[in-house]
């Protein structure tokens, strides 16, 4: 969280170097979240508004859903490289997540036996929770609020701009404690993190990505039929821009 602490174009200059194999990955595993009907799916785009200020979110309430939309905003700020995560739709990326297969845990091995206090030790054995992706975002919205309204008589949302970073600082540094039951401080971001990051660089028909702002930025062409043309052209821009799988701008 150093890293992104800084100024707004440090904070998003991982995002300039990451790889297009990478940018396809992250699509990819999107893709796998999501089955027909779901509101991640291609034949669910019609419940998406226009504008992500007029999105109501279907998994969050609405105190959950002002945290995401603060956290998300710190991640990835707008700034001069380019529109950040509210304006390319993250929140509503990752609430509509949250009602596919993979929020409900079902792409995970969810069987005990679970050994949560092995995580730190040998973080080798993998994820050792009883918590699906749902259940870690509404335990640690819930725990984050707590220690925030303790520490500082606020919600996270709440709180200016500035707390808001340092709090956010402290929970990627795993500096926070939370209840015995609650999820651990260090899980809980790893989660919000990596779904930040799907929801800026997966195909807009997933709600996320709005007019192609992460994969623009980055230099990635999408799914367009064909740029062999292009293969063996090191270090010159990619000119035609990217295309969505949905031929529609969403």
């Amino acid at each position: 969280m150093k890293e992104k602490q800084a100024t707004s174009p440090q904070r998003r200059g991982f995002l300039k170097i990451i790889p297009a194999a990478a940018v396809t990955a992250v699509g990819a595993s999107t893709a796998a979240h999501a089955l027909p009907g779901a509101p991640g799916s291609v034949d669910a785009l019609a419940d998406l508004p226009r504008e992500t200020s007029d999105y109501l979110p279907v998994f969050f309430n609405d105190q959950e859903y002002a945290f995401i939309k603060s956290a998300v905003d710190l991640l990835i700020p707008e700034d001069d490289l380019g529109p950040g995560a509210i304006a390319a739709g993250v929140p509503v990326f990752i609430d509509r997540q949250m009602e596919t297969p993979y929020g409900h845990g079902q792409l995970w091995y969810m069987k005990g036996p679970f050994h949560p206090e092995i995580m730190k030790s040998t973080p080798t054995l993998g994820y050792q929770l009883n918590m699906t992706p749902r259940d870690i975002y509404r335990s640690g919205i819930a725990a984050l609020n707590k220690w925030c309204s303790k520490n500082h008589g606020k919600s996270f949302a709440e709180l200016d701009p500035g707390k808001r970073t340092e709090v956010l600082t402290l929970l990627s540094d795993e500096k926070l404690e939370f209840g015995e039951d609650d999820v651990p401080a260090g899980v809980f971001f790893s989660q919000l993190w990596e779904n930040t990051k799907e929801g800026f660089f997966a195909d807009p028909m997933y709600g996320g990505n709005r007019d192609m702002a992460g994969w623009k930025m980055v230099g990635f062409p999408g799914a367009r039929a064909s740029y062999l043309d292009w293969a063996d052209k090191y270090n010159v821009e990619y000119p035609l821009g990217p295309v969505s799988i949905i031929p529609k701008k969403i």
